[in-house]
């Protein structure tokens, strides 16, 4: 029994979300909610969110046990990037990259 929470278009860079969701894979979710807390890190506010999203699934959908959940399985995948414009010298443009990020999260209960 597994319950799952995912968040789209989160406009942040899929490689720093995935610093912090190495920190928090395969821990118990008092624990992960602990480390999301204290780590400094703009990722960690909305996977605070998801995470909170994600117990709330297991305990109303699936009537699990929120004391025995756990991260089992947390990935990120790039979203759309922003294309925008930065003016430069002598009437060049330089381009920036917006990158957006969905992230997915699978909460199981331990045995």
């Amino acid at each position: 029994m597994e319950a799952t929470a995912k968040v789209t278009y989160v406009r942040i860079a899929p490689r720093k979300v995935q610093i912090v969701l190495d920190l928090i894979r395969n821990k118990p979710v008092e624990e992960a909610m602990a480390i999301l807390k204290h780590t400094p890190k703009a990722a960690c506010e909305p996977l605070a969110k998801l995470l909170k999203s994600a117990v709330a699934n297991a305990e109303t959908n699936k009537n699990m046990d929120v004391t025995r959940l756990y991260v089992a399985q947390c990935f990120v995948c790039q979203g759309p990037t922003l294309k925008r414009i930065r003016p430069r010298a002598q009437g060049r443009a330089f381009r920036i990259n917006k990158k957006t990020s969905h992230i997915t999260m699978v909460l199981k209960e331990a045995e």
